[in-house]
């Protein structure tokens, strides 16, 4: 720590000139023009500004200047703004622990006047002449009264021109402009009651009237945008959230377009992303990336944006709380609107009758509104207790179709088992909707507007899998007990991960053994498994738990109840008597999301009744 010469001791320690440490500083607030864009748009939105206009040259390198119609400022406000750590926003540490504007450190234009030429007009509603601040050189202040609009205008020249480091890593003039681009528009999204105006080069790119967030978002994105979102709003004392999310048909293959603003900020946090990615459960397919624009209102005080000068980054008093609430609102608002993609078929070439198929729109349906779902001539029964008693002996299905809560409690599902046959000597009795297994692998079956097709397997896998994790959590297992134990040898490190999944393969139903590091034996198996795949269902399941550990780095809880559902299912090649595809459709609308697996398959289609009368001419 300290040089020594001439038998003296020099200090190393040295305190910075001003003009060095003020640049060091500048350079965690103003890391390239879209960070000056931020801040000026943040200072306007703060002063009460109905309308803000952006103006930008060469990506903001040479110009970027931001005017609104604010509050302005006086002339001794104007040139206390470019002083270190002077705000209007707070005044005492009560003030800094409930933060309700966007701006508050101090920091911004200071920071902006030490890398730039900086100039600023401003004149406020009751004043009738304005004030010019002009800082060509740090320390250097010129002001002087002038004719200005109401309101403030700050312009920010040669970005960097004294920090030649700084400007040499600048990107692109595209580059930097898509950056300013990005911020202007989430920006303009969190604030839908202000017109903006964007200016790039002279040239007017955006001009975003004022009005509701709906109407914002068509201005940004398209104007059917609305068509392909969920509307997402609920309210509560302690947190309330609104906003939309996107249906599978606008999933994205790259991150970008997740929205969260905070009390009108927008912020990046990503526990608040990894609940809205959950509660989209499987519908989502390996790599691709949900849309989404959701504001959160919390009292300020629960919830911290002091952590990094941006301000991008938050920490509430309770992440598990926020996390639970937006995670159970934003998969309650999925479960209320139909997933099933319809199918039609367009003609594309009329002269050679060629055809293409394309989907339609997803629509919404009520909870439990399951009108457009197969039927069987019973009403709104389906199929009866004394008819599953029938099918299944003494065996209970156990559903409880409270659809509000989650998981849901399956209890009994078992496809492999004989029916009895007596049954089928009703269908002279009453007539019902048709219903057809093709080539032992989908179920073909009449529905209100024309037909449903269901891949037989992954509907199973869903109702498995929503038992497995009801059993899990409720910790109540069902177990078949073996007659005679099987005995099974493996590797130590496979029976090592067997005893690590020990806990939750016991609560879905089996009862393992351990007899020695390699050895063990099955005494009981899940009721769901078949008679004589025991032992090969147990091994696929440690196989695809490795597989989706690897791959997705699933937790143990999911990933087991994964694995179990895509084992034990029912498989393509099994074929299914007309009683078991009715109780198969019966159990697949009682889960809680019955048109995607648990991988993210769909399970089922539809061709509407219209798309059949088009192609026999009856159009």
């Amino acid at each position: 720590m300290y040089l020594f010469i001439e038998g003296k001791m020099k200090n190393k320690i040295k305190i910075l000139p001003e003009n060095l440490a003020n640049k060091i500083a500048a350079g965690e607030v103003v890391q390239r023009p879209e960070s000056v864009v931020k801040e000026l748009l943040e200072n306007s939105i703060d002063a009460q500004a109905k309308n803000i206009e952006l103006i930008v040259k060469q990506a903001g390198k040479s110009l970027i200047q931001v005017c609104d119609d604010g509050i302005g400022m006086s002339e001794e406000d104007a040139i206390l703004c470019i002083q270190k750590h002077a705000t209007s926003k707070i005044s005492s540490i009560e003030d800094l622990e409930a933060i309700k504007t966007l701006g508050f450190r101090g920091e911004a234009l200071s920071s902006i006047a030490a890398v730039s030429q900086l100039e600023i007009r401003t004149e406020t509603r009751d004043e009738e002449v304005g004030t010019l601040i002009k800082v060509e050189k740090e320390g250097e202040i010129f002001k002087s009264k002038i004719s200005t609009s109401k309101g403030t205008c700050v312009i920010v020249k040669n970005l960097f021109y004294n920090v030649p480091a700084r400007r040499k890593f600048l990107k692109s003039d595209s580059t930097e402009l898509k950056h300013i681009i990005d911020t202007f528009n989430k920006i303009a999204l969190a604030n839908p009651n202000i017109a903006f105006k964007f200016y790039n080069n002279d040239e007017l790119i955006f001009n975003y009237n004022s009005g509701t967030l709906e109407d914002r978002i068509a201005q940004i994105f398209a104007d059917n945008m609305l068509d392909a979102l969920i509307k997402v709003e609920e309210k509560t004392e302690y947190l309330s959230i609104y906003g939309y999310i996107g249906k599978p048909s606008i999933f994205r293959k790259s991150k970008g377009e997740q929205y969260i603003f905070l009390n009108g900020r927008y912020v990046i946090n990503k526990n608040i992303n990894h609940a809205v990615f959950n509660a989209f459960e499987n519908i989502l397919e390996k790599g691709d990336y949900p849309f989404f624009i959701l504001f959160l209102q919390i009292d300020p005080s629960r919830v911290d944006v002091n952590i990094h000068p941006s301000k991008l980054e938050v920490k509430f008093d309770d992440e598990k709380d926020v996390y639970n609430f937006v995670f159970s609102v934003v998969r309650k608002t999925i479960a209320s609107y139909d997933l099933v993609p319809s199918m039609s078929f367009e003609i594309t070439n009329e002269a050679e009758i060629e055809s293409k198929i394309k989907f339609d729109p997803f629509v919404i349906t009520q909870r439990n509104d399951f009108t457009d779902r197969p039927k069987f001539g019973r009403g709104n029964d389906y199929i009866t207790d004394k008819e599953i008693e029938l099918v299944f002996g003494d065996l209970t299905s156990g559903i409880d179709k409270d659809t509000e809560n989650y998981p849901l409690q399956i209890e009994k599902i078992n496809i492999n088992l004989e029916p009895n046959k007596s049954i089928d000597n009703r269908d002279s009795e009453q007539e019902r909707g048709f219903i057809i297994q093709l080539h032992n692998k989908y179920i073909l079956c009449q529905i209100k507007t024309g037909l449903m097709i269901i891949d037989q397997h992954v509907a199973h896998e869903r109702i498995l899998y929503e038992k497995a994790l009801n059993r899990i959590d409720s910790n109540l297992p069902l177990s078949q007990q073996l007659l005679f134990p099987i005995k099974i040898e493996l590797d130590p490190a496979r029976v090592d991960l067997l005893k690590e999944l020990n806990p939750y393969l016991e609560k879905i139903g089996f009862q393992i053994k351990f007899i020695s590091s390699t050895k063990f034996l099955i005494e009981g198996v899940p009721e769901d498994i078949k008679s004589g795949s025991e032992e090969k269902i147990l091994k696929e399941i440690i196989e695809e738990f490795q597989i989706n550990y690897r791959e997705k780095k699933l937790e143990h809880r999911d990933n087991i109840a994964k694995s179990f559902s895509c084992k034990a299912a029912i498989k393509t090649g099994d074929k299914l008597t007309e009683d078991e595809m009715r109780l198969l459709i019966d159990q697949l609308f009682a889960t809680s999301m019955p048109y995607v697996c648990p991988h993210g398959r769909p399970v089922l289609i539809k061709i509407p009744l219209s798309e059949f009368d088009k192609r026999f001419g009856r159009t």
